[in-house]
Parts: C-alpha cells; sequence; structure tokens
C-alpha cells in the first residue's frame, strides 16, 4: 500500500490539485459574469497551485524519464559505458537538484522570517516559495531512486561478463 502510494505520489498530487484548480477558476467565472463579483483570492490561489503543479510536475517528469534531454553523446555510447554516462548525467543533475532545493529553502526561510504575506489571501509567501525545495528534494529522490535501477544494471552486466 506504501509502495503504491510512492509509486503515484506525484500523480496524485497532480491529479488532485489540477482538479481544485479548475474548480476554483470555474468559480472565479460564474461569480464574476453571473453574480457580478469577484473573488479577489481565487486568481492568487489558483498562481501559487499552479508554481506547485510546475515544480511536482518536474519530478514526476522524471519518475516518467519525460524530461527533454540531448542524447546525442550517449546514442553513441553502448554497453557498460552508456550506462556510465547516464550515471554521470545523474549525478550531475542530482547535484544541481540539491542545489536548488537547499537554495530554496534559505529563500523560504527568510520570507518565513520577514513575514511577507501575500497581497489578496494575507497567507506567508514562504509557502508559494516552498513548491521549489519541495520540487527539487523529490526530483532528487527520483534520480537517486534512477541511480540506483543504473547502478543494479551495471552490477548484473559485470555478474555477466
Amino acid at each position: 500500500m506504501v509502495r503504491k502510494i510512492w509509486n503515484h505520489f506525484e500523480e496524485y498530487l497532480l491529479v488532485g490539485s489540477l482538479a481544485f484548480s479548475v474548480a476554483l477558476v470555474f468559480l472565479q467565472v460564474v461569480m464574476r459574469y453571473v453574480f457580478q463579483q469577484s473573488l479577489s483570492w481565487s486568481e492568487e490561489l489558483a498562481r501559487y497551485l499552479f508554481l506547485w503543479q510546475i515544480w511536482i510536475g518536474a519530478s514526476f517528469a522524471v519518475k516518467e524519464r519525460r524530461h527533454l534531454r540531448i542524447e546525442m553523446l550517449l546514442n553513441a555510447l553502448r554497453g557498460r559505458s552508456r550506462i556510465l554516462g547516464e550515471m554521470a548525467v545523474l549525478l550531475v543533475w542530482f547535484g544541481f537538484s540539491v542545489f536548488l532545493a537547499y537554495k530554496g529553502t534559505e529563500l523560504t526561510s527568510i520570507l518565513f522570517l520577514r513575514g511577507q504575506v501575500s497581497p489578496a489571501m494575507r497567507i506567508p509567501m514562504g509557502y508559494a516559495y516552498a513548491a521549489v525545495p519541495a520540487g527539487c528534494i523529490l526530483m532528487a529522490i527520483r534520480l537517486l531512486e534512477e541511480l540506483h535501477d543504473l547502478f543494479r544494471t551495471l552490477a548484473s552486466k559485470e555478474e555477466v561478463s
């Protein structure tokens, strides 16, 4: 059960937040055009949800191996050297994700300490900016899973040789 939730974690978050965003924007349209009353906070909330969807979606793309990549060099390699090349790429990407998570956490902490709030909803802006470290941490975990799979593939190829 826990494994199933983890395997589909980003999907659950993305589908749920998308459904909520669509309902929120629909409500805003109805309020504006039918009742001539606008909700002051709905567009801001939809924007912050979209920000979270982007960063959680980046993690989902790692899990599904759907990020854009230039593979010209890796396609020229075969066997063990290709796996090692993939590992090198993933290690650099992992390092960048950890760096972004660290710097994003620093920025989020500063925003919470300063008490900056959003204009319409008056919630701490740190919640919006926390999408960056949260998404990057998830992405780093997914990259580690992919690296683990490559290590196992490399080990199995060496056993066969």
